[in-house]
């Protein structure tokens, strides 16, 4: 529907590869492999998410290999690459809790968390915490593929719905590429700001050239007369 934005329902991945918190070090590293993923959620009997283990938490058990992990005069610069070391089952090796999201988040929204925590995907859970999906960068930006035609009718019913629904004239959109271009005369132009801020955040929409202008005014015929 026009003006509604895409939530993380729209275009998470909902067949998942996870594991059991007491799934084993050599199996965790052959399912990543198998599946081309490096990070796995970790669920509990319940299917709840409790954790994630990543390739970087494995790391520490190749980076210690040559040395005796329980030995505490090997540094280790963030003080878990010990524990990680000695760890071998996803729920040892996993980070906890979780950075998960909600199936109704935003794009916007998912986006932040991933950029906060820097993490490049994220389990999707329901209100009880149980895993329904996941969602990566690579699926937040599948919006960018969205046509031009679409993007233009959502941008025309934005303008329509919020702002504009009296201009001067119509406001002319066009799109190319996702860039989006507005021309015409509006009322008052102290709301085109707030116009551009709306059409940014259409879903699909890569940048916006604004070429709005105030209303037309009327030549004077007779400048002996006041102006109407």
């Amino acid at each position: 529907m026009p003006g509604t934005p895409y939530v993380v329902d729209d275009v998470m991945t909902r067949t998942v590869v996870a594991l059991r918190d007491a799934a084993e070090f050599k199996d965790i590293a052959r399912t990543m492999r198998r599946h081309r993923i490096s990070a796995l959620p970790v669920l509990d009997a319940d299917g709840r998410v409790v954790g994630v283990v990543s390739e970087a938490d494995l790391l520490p058990k190749e980076a210690f290999r040559d040395r005796d992990p329980a030995d505490a005069r090997v540094p280790s610069p963030d003080g878990f690459g010990l524990v990680k070391a000695r760890a071998v089952t996803a729920g040892e090796l996993m980070t906890s809790p979780a950075v998960t999201v909600a199936a109704n988040a935003t794009l916007a929204q998912a986006a932040r968390l991933m950029a906060r925590h820097r993490v490049k995907r994220l389990p999707v859970v329901d209100g009880e915490g149980v895993l329904k999906g996941i969602v990566s960068r690579s699926d937040l930006l599948d919006v960018f593929l969205r046509g031009d035609e679409d993007i233009a009718a959502d941008v025309c019913h934005e303008i329509a719905a919020h702002l504009l629904a009296v201009p001067v004239r119509p406001i002319g959109v066009e799109v190319h590429d996702g860039v989006v271009t507005l021309t015409g005369h509006v009322r008052d132009t102290t709301l085109v700001p707030l116009v551009v801020r709306l059409v940014r955040a259409v879903e699909g929409v890569v940048d916006v050239n604004c070429e709005l202008e105030g209303p037309l005014r009327r030549p004077n015929l007779d400048p002996d007369l006041p102006a109407r």
